[in-house]
């Protein structure tokens, strides 16, 4: 099959890293992939490293009409089988309507549970053959914005096991983020955003200091947020063991080196971030909110509480912190469930199927 990925991302945050994940895959069966993007965003220095084929169009956003424009005439001229839309950015809005001009079966992914009005839906997902939800939240939150079910599918992202697994260097990440050899390290990781819940982690980390064994917090993210978390962190007398370490495009090589993940979101689309840690064998602890009650088996791989239960968060890592041996299972439970319902190779056979379902219609 001849497909044609659109990602207008400008970060390479876990969406990208998802097309990428697929189109190596679907590269490596003998499919024909090429990735549109624009010119100097994250996903397309990591695309050209991976020897992808790209094609840069600079996109504005929704509104960027010449950029439908543009992509149409590729589109005619490249003549895909199947355009796959990757993001919210330009890509799905625009990217449908340039697959109406062209005439070209399309499809899009949908990773955030954002809701929206039914009228913006309509006009998003109507030139679409499928909508694809990572998670049955999503699916949810879909269905309530109009879409009808014989149009979506759910299939989850994924996470590379191995390369997780794959000896960390812990004592340069240790050195780097000035966390002691007999600390704890707590991490999470995410857009340093109003819905991903750091403020609650930060109370956490104050509700905890003295009465647990000695430990360090790695933020790693960047966002709106990042000067008041800090002034959050200095008012909470916590800044001394809280380190920002803002974006980092290495993080996976130190989900290895983490004792307890905590993804504090109060929305979340899946939260690619907890799946990496569980892959990684870190226990994980977050709220039951969105997809996160599908990346992580509550009381299997990790420890989910109530959204915005600051006291049940605090006392879920306190109990992760206080017990090696359940951080021990809970990890080790987390990265066999990974590897078996979070494969790429799961996540690629079902786009395979939905693409030729689609082509065989």
């Amino acid at each position: 099959m001849k497909i044609l990925h659109v990602e207008t991302g400008r970060h390479l945050y876990g969406g990208p890293q998802q097309v990428l994940y697929l189109m190596t895959a679907l590269a490596e069966r003998g499919h024909d992939c090429t990735l549109v993007c624009p010119p100097g965003s994250g996903i397309d220095s990591a695309a050209r490293r991976a020897a992808i084929p790209v094609r840069n169009l600079f996109c504005a956003g929704d509104l960027d009409l010449p950029f439908a424009y543009r992509l149409a005439q590729y589109l005619k001229d490249k003549k895909p089988d199947i355009l796959h839309c990757h993001s919210r950015r330009g890509a799905d809005m625009l990217g449908g309507l340039a697959a109406g001009f062209a005439d070209i079966p399309a499809v899009v992914s949908r990773r955030v549970d954002n809701t929206e009005m039914r009228l913006i839906a309509a006009l998003r997902y109507r030139p679409f053959k499928k909508v694809i939800a990572i998670s049955n939240a999503i699916a949810d939150v879909l269905r309530d914005s109009g879409v009808e079910d014989e149009r979506l599918v759910v299939i989850r992202s994924a996470v590379d096991a191995e390369q997780l697994t794959d000896h960390p260097d812990c004592a340069a990440m240790r050195s780097e983020f000035g966390v002691p050899d007999d600390a704890l390290v707590v991490a999470a990781a995410g857009q340093l955003i109003e819905r991903k819940g750091h403020r609650f982690l930060l109370d956490a980390v104050r509700a905890l200091r003295g009465r647990v064994p000695e430990f360090r917090v790695v933020l790693f993210g960047e966002g709106e947020l990042d000067r008041e978390l800090r002034e959050q962190a200095e008012r909470l007398g916590v800044s001394d063991i809280v380190r920002f370490a803002g974006f980092r495009d290495d993080l996976d090589g130190f989900f290895g080196c983490i004792d307890v993940f905590v993804h504090p979101a109060l929305g979340e689309g899946l939260g690619v971030a907890a799946l990496k840690a569980a892959a990684a064998g870190v226990p994980v602890v977050g709220f039951a909110a969105g997809g996160l009650v599908e990346a992580v088996a509550d009381g299997e791989t990790g420890l989910l509480v109530g959204a915005g239960d600051a006291d049940a968060l605090t006392a879920a890592i306190e109990r992760l912190m206080r017990d090696p041996s359940l951080r021990q299972r809970l990890g080790a439970a987390g990265r066999t469930r990974m590897r078996n319902e979070f494969s790429i190779e799961t996540m690629v056979d079902r786009h395979v199927a939905l693409y030729e379902s689609i082509l065989n219609d």
